[in-house]
């Protein structure tokens, strides 16, 4: 987590540059891992790789919320990049807490808190197979590169 203080240090211009900074961070900490993330469909089957070998048990909580936010982050900017959509700051459902979303197609997606959820439910919150039905209901991907 060597980036992480130069990301909490960084006074970012909109949140959609946090979000890019946050993904570009998972790209490097994938690469330690030997997992090659490229913003590919496919990439996401690495990133449930990633995730699979962090055990988030005695860790702080606001680790675990990094861990969030770096491979939420970058689970996001591949449905943006294919998808179109935006990230915003949205309540989410059931909660009083807003974190970034990304609003695509006229629907909210959590990215952040799918992988916080992968973190600390576990492999039953599969990020490669969410990613598959995001994709399955979204449609047509419309690659925005």
């Amino acid at each position: 987590m060597d980036g992480k203080q130069n990301l909490a240090d960084t006074a970012f211009d909109s949140l959609d540059a946090m979000m890019i900074a946050y993904a570009g961070e998972a790209v490097k900490e994938a690469a330690e891992r030997h997992e090659k993330l490229d913003f590919s469909e496919s990439s996401i089957a690495a990133v449930e790789r990633c995730l699979a070998l962090i055990a988030p048990e005695g860790q702080p909580p606001e680790d675990v919320n990094y861990l969030a936010r770096v491979w939420g982050a970058y689970l996001g900017e591949v449905v943006r990049t294919h998808y179109g959509g935006s990230w915003d700051m949205s309540q989410y459902p059931g909660s009083a807490l807003a974190v970034p979303a990304i609003d695509v197609r006229g629907s909210h997606l959590y990215p952040t808190m799918k992988v916080f959820r992968r973190l600390t439910m576990g492999d039953t919150e599969n990020v490669d197979t969410f990613y598959q039905m995001v994709a399955r209901r979204l449609g047509t991907p419309t690659t925005i590169h």
